[in-house]
């Protein structure tokens, strides 16, 4: 569930409480936590309505002037049901700690070897973690389809992969392109005396 940079603000800051959406079927479930640009976002409560239940203070809620204004973006959206999803502020984060962290245990470091492996174990592309580490830390800032083309991996399959390596604060992503974090130096360069 992607929100833009300004609703973010309002959750983060108490001012937004509420989001809308046209699915189909919900895609988040009531207690989960997502990973957005400021932090993470839980999801209270979610429920199916109807236009004419959508209020004005409602739309206000969510960070549009009105219920027109609201409305008028759901009907570019596609078809479905109009849900209401109550949300919240949760806390920073966890991962922009966890990938600024430049010394290891030994048991940390070999947690993280063996998760590695693991992915690379269990994955039809063969071994792939460390090939991408290595594309990424000497190409900052690349985007995925640069990567794919160094690479040779797919573009869909290297976004959703990447993002595995973020979420063990190895990889730090931006607006355009990736980064190594300071975690995934000291991993990589532990790894090369290895």
């Amino acid at each position: 569930m992607l929100f833009k940079e300004i609703h973010l603000q309002g959750i983060k800051s108490g001012k937004i409480n509420l989001a809308f959406r046209k699915w189909q079927k919900a895609s988040v479930k009531i207690g989960s936590l997502l990973h957005t640009s400021v932090g993470l976002v839980e999801i209270l409560n979610i429920e199916v309505v109807n236009e004419s239940d959508v209020t004005d203070n409602d739309a206000s809620n969510a960070g549009f002037a009105d219920k027109k204004q609201l409305l008028k973006l759901l009907k570019t959206s596609s078809t479905g049901k109009i849900f209401k999803i109550s949300v919240s502020y949760h806390s920073a984060d966890p991962r922009i700690k966890l990938r600024q962290q430049t010394e290891l245990l030994e048991q940390q470091f070999e947690n993280l070897r063996k998760k590695l492996e693991r992915l690379d174990n269990y994955s039809k592309q063969g071994y792939w973690t460390e090939k991408i580490l290595l594309t990424i830390k000497h190409n900052p800032n690349l985007h995925a389809v640069g990567i794919a083309k160094l690479t040779g991996f797919e573009k869909e399959w290297l976004k959703l992969n990447i993002r595995k390596l973020k979420n063990m604060g190895l990889t730090i992503s931006h607006n355009i392109g990736y980064e190594i974090s300071p975690l995934g130096e000291h991993f990589l360069s532990r790894s090369s005396k290895d």
